[in-house]
């Protein structure tokens, strides 16, 4: 047990760094419900990523023990998509009021269902925590490499709890402050210290939201980047004197960008090949 928990507490220090990206990443994708709606959709996104840790952790485990190449390849590949979902958001902003529709446009268009557009994010938010969850438990694998395989299963699964627990615990939390808010300033009638800082609560909550949604985006390219960095040498070898947060979060952006053109290129050859011929 003491073997244990010396290498739980060094795998979970190494994956402080994804961990905190995980939460920004995550804290964005969980907002912007409807307040009663908000802990329910929280808990399916917690179960969904409780199933990827189920699922990633054995296979890892396997893949290590058996084929561990195979472990690169797949981390280069969820940084792929990692990159494009960080790209996709950022190329979003900037053409969002080229494709703003007029007014006429906009009450011919139907509105999309709020129980589709949940479902939607929830799958969005469990796919992405795949990715970071597959980031996650092979660098907490890695770190306890050299360690028996008992060792190894208990460990790397204990920081895949921990990872989940404490991301979405959080989360819950910050979803939650304005609540937190309002109830300090019912029970103190808005008078009082604790009025003050219900009000704060309350008046912060659309900044914070704000702000996790840019910080998830970074998030997302800078782990990108890093995967990129620790499996491919070519990556990690150029420009060695470069900070290694500028040149992870430009690798990242980089094939965020080459990433969105290839599906954009995609979908529009798809669209052609599925246009209706006209006689």
């Amino acid at each position: 047990m003491d073997d244990v928990a010396l290498a739980t507490k060094m795998a979970t220090r190494k994956t402080a760094g994804i961990l905190g990206d995980d939460l920004a990443v995550n804290a964005e994708k969980a907002t912007g419900f409807l307040a009663e709606r908000e802990l329910p959709i929280l808990w399916a996104i917690t179960k969904g990523s409780l199933i990827n840790k189920l699922i990633i952790v054995p296979i890892a485990l396997l893949l290590n023990a058996f084929v561990p190449v195979a472990i690169t390849y797949i981390l280069i590949f969820g940084g792929c998509y990692l990159a494009y979902e960080g790209a996709e958001k950022i190329i979003e902003f900037f053409t969002k009021s080229k494709h703003e529709p007029s007014g006429a446009a906009t009450q011919e268009e139907q509105p999309v269902p709020v129980t589709i557009q949940e479902e939607s994010k929830i799958k969005s938010a469990i796919t992405t925590d795949f990715i970071l969850s597959v980031e996650i438990v092979i660098i907490a694998l890695g770190a306890v490499s050299t360690q028996q395989s008992m060792i190894q299963i208990i460990t790397v699964s204990a920081v895949a709890l921990i990872a989940t627990v404490g991301v979405y615990g959080i989360v819950a939390l910050i979803v939650r402050m304005d609540d937190l808010g309002y109830g300090l300033i019912r029970r103190t009638k808005n008078a009082g210290p604790l009025a003050k800082v219900g009000n704060l609560l309350v008046a912060a909550l659309p900044v914070v939201i704000r702000l996790l949604g840019i910080v998830g985006t970074f998030a997302l390219l800078l782990v990108a980047g890093g995967i990129f960095t620790h499996n491919i040498h070519f990556l990690h070898d150029l420009y060695p004197g470069l900070p290694g947060i500028i040149k992870e979060f430009v690798l990242g952006l980089v094939a965020g960008l080459l990433v969105a053109a290839v599906v954009t290129l995609a979908k529009r050859i798809v669209g052609l090949f599925n246009k209706p011929q006209t006689t």
